[in-house]
């Protein structure tokens, strides 16, 4: 917001001689906000609410709490979680993924304290999410994550199976499946026509073909599913048990916890993993979802979705779900998660934000209250072939070919079995310590093959080379004769000080012998990174050329250049350790052509046939150090870089001859149609240095006569009326820092002030960016917030962007 700065009038016949303006280039005072609910984020809600109700009562089922648990935590998930969680369109609420966890406590220690056990998961999430660890969770391996809920999938398909046959499960998966031959004997012809009806709609109703399908599918398939099977039990007379709410008056709730402390501390570990784990990689799955629409990642004005969904806050998202599980256990609810299902429901109905999630939630608490007769019409086999479905759909197949393409079907099979033969903590546990015991074995494995080819002998090593390789090594390279010539080909990204001295003392021997010895790596012609010597090429595409050492070290008298140092012009010479500037302009295009140029080829191709179609303007400063693509993690055609001393936008009109910065603008604009412009400012700018030290007056030479555009940016930096550009919330170091941040903002005005950038910002064409690059922190900055001259914050931090 603009601040209201008091100036004194200069005309002494002003009754007002103190009033109060508007600092220039400052915008005008935006009126207060009033709270509103976008139209997508109503119909989104409606949506979820309608998958959400049913499920949550199909799982409550599942667990063997009272039904009514599902629905407070489906309303505590949607309210709490939603508006306090780090996740804006991730849904929670009950999850298939806990009903084994649930109904495990709820068998051992009872419904209440159950409830404790949730309301104990959540503080403990919330100390999680105060100590920031919930990228730590991410580190598990998919695999175990994956044969998790695959476990989890076949205890829920196997128990429910019961209820879909017209019987009752028991309390574990052996048991049920010990079950099965005698309830078939006895199965119920009512229940399983009702079952089979619900599982027919659940996966016929998305395959409705034609417009009318197209129509028809917007309905939830799980809504359509009960309320079918639901309306042809009623009109059919069939008499089957039916979904039994008790008044919320007799509803329990949470009471103190009780049992062996041991085992109390084990569950609430148990619902904490399995909690935090199942919310923290559905953050990350939204993510995902989000990012396949443009609208939520720019906020395209004019799309009536104005509002720009940044990446989930993990750490948020623990503490939102932490509160979530306080207020559900103590309300007497099941434990809470992030759901897959509604989540991606949430996102493909079109939400954007979290009024979709909460509002979700206060549908269900209306449901709760008012729609009680008409759901105990639900008969139980309906929701119980629900979550059947739901269960078996929790084992993916396409997770199976992704763990096989990995190699990493022992710990999937582990982890699934010891979840269905011992629990979830257990299976987990057994998970990871085969996960580790896989990762050492590929650190330990080593494939080491010698064959002769054209007099060579080739020794090609695949895998890391550690100490307990050696041995294989040595008898390997004794395969070699004396005197041969040989080459050795280390395919692995570590080799330890044992193998390291062992190939180098062999190295040494056979060459001594008269032999020859070539080390490469992957790619045919690149050296080994060897950790003692120089001579071996350590560098990558953007290693600077004095840091480079694969060759020889240049001197003036190998280059037969006379002369001491003392000698006129010696000071201009390469000096001992460095190479003439040509040598080393010849040698980086070599070791582009040898090493990069084989790597981007295709990419080049493929943009030499279909022309340049970049995204964005990049406009910078000159400055050597300032390297466009590492920064950016950007490649080739991905930015239109236009770089100048002190990356300055002359205003319009103000040019005087010099239209290359111009032309540049309105070329990208009009005729690549970029998307957004960022000018990139930096420190240590020697720019923005000459400009403080600028006296006026005096000869023109041609670098101030440029630096002439850069005015504006200093008398921005001397009014008093603004305040200070601030980095990451702290002063700047210094007054040419202070300047390069203010330049910056200031050519952001000149930018939006050239007819092609006024018209695409009109439209909502284009975006507007401002960054910061600290050379010597490594530190990227956005420009954030509209107000003074800026707050530069963290890329990390940024949560928006001016536009």
């Amino acid at each position: 917001m603009s601040a209201c700065v008091p100036t004194r009038a200069t005309d002494p016949s002003d009754s007002n001689p103190t009033r109060c303006v508007h600092p220039p280039h400052s915008p005008p005072p935006t009126p207060p906000r009033r709270f509103r609910i976008a139209g997508a984020d109503v119909s989104a809600s409606i949506a979820v609410f309608l998958i959400a109700l049913p499920l949550s009562l199909g799982i409550a089922l599942a667990t063997g709490a009272p039904l009514q648990a599902g629905l407070v935590a489906a309303a505590v998930g949607g309210i709490v979680a939603g508006r306090l969680g780090g996740s804006p369109l991730q849904v929670s609420g009950p999850a298939a993924g806990l009903t084994v966890v649930t109904a495990d406590l709820i068998h051992r220690y009872g419904w209440r304290t159950t409830c404790a056990i949730t309301v104990l998961a959540g503080v403990v999430q919330l100390g999680l999410g105060c100590l920031r660890v919930a990228r730590t969770a991410l580190a598990v391996s998919p695999a175990i994550v994956h044969g998790m809920l695959a476990g989890i999938g076949v205890t829920i398909a196997v128990a429910q199976l019961h209820i879909v046959l017209g019987g009752t499960p028991q309390s574990s998966v052996l048991d049920n499946l010990r079950g099965l031959p005698a309830q078939l004997a006895r199965l119920q012809p009512a229940a399983v026509s009702v079952s089979v009806l619900t599982l027919a709609l659940l996966f016929l109703w998305p395959r409705v073909p034609g417009r009318a399908g197209h129509l028809l599918r917007r309905i939830p398939a799980a809504l359509v599913a009960v309320a079918g099977a639901t309306a042809a039990a009623s009109f059919a007379g069939l008499t089957l048990p039916k979904v039994d709410l008790p008044s919320w008056s007799s509803h329990a709730l949470a009471g103190l916890p009780e049992g062996p402390l041991l085992g109390l501390v084990a569950a609430v570990l148990t619902t904490t993993l399995v909690c935090s784990v199942q919310s923290l990689l559905g953050a990350v799955a939204v993510d995902k979802l989000v990012a396949g629409r443009p609208d939520l990642i720019s906020g395209t004005p004019g799309s009536g979705r104005g509002a720009r969904v940044g990446r989930s806050d993990l750490n948020r998202e623990l503490l939102g779900q932490g509160a979530a599980n306080i207020v559900s256990g103590t309300l007497g609810g099941l434990p809470v998660a992030g759901v897959a299902v509604r989540s991606s429901a949430n996102v493909q109905a079109g939400a954007v934000s979290r009024n979709s999630t909460v509002l979700h939630g206060v549908l269900v608490v209306i449901a709760a209250l008012l729609m009680v007769p008409v759901l105990e019409f639900i008969p139980l086999a309906s929701l119980a072939a629900l979550v059947m479905a739901v269960g078996i759909q929790m084992v993916s197949l396409h997770h199976i070919r992704t763990v096989t393409r990995h190699r990493e079907v022992p710990v999937y099979a582990v982890t699934t079995l010891g979840v269905v033969l011992f629990g979830v903590l257990e299976g987990v546990t057994l998970g990871i310590a085969v996960a580790v015991g896989v990762a050492l074995h590929r650190l330990t494995r080593t494939r080491i093959t010698h064959h002769e080819r054209d007099g060579v002998h080739h020794v090609h090593v695949r895998g890391q080379l550690t100490f307990l390789a050696v041995p294989r090594l040595s008898r390997a390279l004794h395969l070699i004769p004396h005197g041969a010539d040989a080459v050795v080909e280390l395919d692995g990204s570590f080799m330890d000080h044992a193998a390291y001295e062992s190939l180098q003392d062999w190295q040494k021997t056979h060459t001594a012998q008269g032999g020859s010895v070539e080390l490469t790596g992957r790619r045919p012609g690149t050296r080994i990174a060897e950790p003692s010597d120089s001579a071996h090429c350590r560098c990558r595409p953007w290693t600077p050329w004095r840091n480079h050492q694969c060759e020889r070290p240049y001197t003036a008298s190998a280059a037969g250049h006379p002369g001491a140092s003392g000698e006129p012009g010696a000071a201009r010479r390469p000096s001992a350790g460095r190479e003439s500037s040509g040598h080393e302009l010849a040698r980086g295009i070599s070791a582009f052509q040898r090493n990069t140029a084989p790597i981007v080829r295709g990419e080049l191709a493929r943009l030499a046939r279909e022309g340049q179609q970049p995204d964005q303007l990049f406009l910078t400063c000159a400055d050597s150090r300032l390297v466009t693509s590492m920064i950016t993690s950007s490649g080739p055609g991905d930015l239109f870089v236009v770089r100048n001393v002190g990356n300055l936008v002359p205003l319009p009109g103000k040019e005087s001859g010099d239209d290359s910065v111009a032309a540049a603008i309105e070329y990208a604009v009009d005729v690549l149609k970029v998307r957004s412009i960022t000018v990139c400012g930096h420190s240590g700018c020697g720019a923005m240095q000459a400009l403080l030290n600028s006296e006026p007056g005096g000869t023109r030479t041609p670098l101030q006569r440029w630096l002439r555009h850069g005015l504006p940016s200093l008398e921005r930096m001397a009014d008093e009326t603004r305040p200070w550009a601030r980095l990451a919330g702290r002063q700047p170091a210094d007054a040419v820092e202070q300047l390069c941040l203010t330049n910056v903002v200031q050519q952001l005005e000149h930018l939006s002030a050239h007819e092609s950038v006024a018209r695409a910002l009109r439209e909502g064409e284009l975006e507007l960016h401002g960054m910061y690059f600290h050379v010597g922190e490594a530190q990227a900055y956005l420009l954030t917030g509209a107000d003074g001259d800026g707050l530069f914050d963290h890329v990390e931090a940024a949560t928006d962007l001016p536009a």
